[in-house]
């Protein structure tokens, strides 16, 4: 496989983690603001999310530290593209569910 073509699948990769990682972060605090015991929700999550993406760094980088780098671009890229999609769209976690958790000041 040519290095470019390895860097490029590198790149994808980091952004499929990405996209996992903080699509799931998401998912999660809109779970966990609705349910009876949030930090179960957030604390899973965290082990699960921190669990794939690290393994899959490793699978990606494969002991080159070039994939590594172009997987963890590929993987910011996902994040700036998940704070867009999720502010831009107007999505956000229902006033509700916020104020059942939190006291206002």
């Amino acid at each position: 496989m040519s290095d470019a073509l390895a860097l490029m699948l590198a790149a994808a990769a980091g952004a499929v983690l990405g996209l996992f990682f903080f699509g799931g972060l998401w998912w999660t605090l809109a779970r966990a603001l609705a349910s009876p015991r949030p930090a179960l929700w957030i604390v899973s999550s965290l082990l699960l999310r921190m669990g794939g993406s690290v393994v899959g760094f490793i699978l990606v980088a494969a002991g080159d530290w070039r994939r590594l780098l172009v997987c963890l671009l590929g993987f910011w890229a996902a994040r700036w593209f998940v704070v867009r999609a999720t502010t831009a769209a107007g999505v956000s976690i229902p006033a509700a569910l916020v104020s059942a958790h939190a006291p206002r000041p």
